[in-house]
């Protein structure tokens, strides 16, 4: 596992705690969990966007070869 650092101002160590606090997990599970989400959605839209074009020049596709 690779270990970060990431420097924050106060106000957010604050927010960020609150946060963590109101889900019932440290402020460093809360945002392994909010990094892990951030990530897994970007390769969602990127899926989501490919399949899209794939279908939608299906037809061209399928002209050129």
């Amino acid at each position: 596992m690779t270990v970060l650092n990431v420097a924050l101002k106060e106000s957010q160590v604050e927010r960020l705690q609150l946060l963590a606090d109101r889900a019932g997990v440290s402020a460093e599970e809360f945002l392994n969990r909010r990094v892990a989400e951030i990530l897994d959605d970007q390769e969602l839209s990127f899926e989501e966007a490919a399949k899209y074009v794939l279908k939608k020049n299906a037809e061209l596709y399928r002209r050129l070869a």
